[in-house]
């Protein structure tokens, strides 16, 4: 036998033996479990709090559009039944996958009654923020749930 050969067997049994121990390490860990209460929840393609909670929001208007993917939900025209001369129309856009305020946006039109037509009507901010306020804190609110 040679003395690269003796040296060799030793070496290649060395190595199978550390690359055993190596993986053997590996195993019985347990995978971390993932938060279902996660700011970040994308089965849909947007964030799953912020659309259940937009859904329920404009839940008293027809709806349009629904487009979960893109994050866009657009209401037809409603009209109140206690002022039917004002109609309203909304659309809610959710632009991230993050539960965060900014990643919320809701626009509003507004027609009023003149004479049998339609007229546009300024929306007042506090309208559009209110919505957005209430869309924010139901999201909150589903995400507190699924903690619990």
């Amino acid at each position: 036998m040679s003395a690269f050969a003796k040296i060799r067997r030793p070496a290649t049994i060395a190595l199978a033996l550390a690359a055993t121990a190596s993986l053997a390490a590996c195993g019985g860990r347990e995978r971390p479990k993932a938060d279902i209460a996660a700011s970040q929840i994308t089965t849909i393609g947007v964030n799953s709090y912020l659309w259940r909670a937009a859904l329920e929001a404009v839940s008293f208007a027809q709806l349009l559009q629904v487009d979960s993917s893109g994050g866009v939900i657009v209401t037809d025209w409603y009209s109140n039944p206690s002022n039917p001369g004002e109609r309203v129309k909304m659309t809610v856009t959710i632009l991230d996958q993050d539960l965060r305020a900014d990643a919320l946006r809701v626009a509003a039109s507004r027609q009023v009654n003149q004479g049998g037509t339609w007229v546009e009507a300024p929306v007042q901010a506090a309208t559009v923020q209110r919505l957005e306020d209430i869309i924010l804190t139901k999201a909150r609110e589903l995400r507190r749930q699924a903690v619990s």
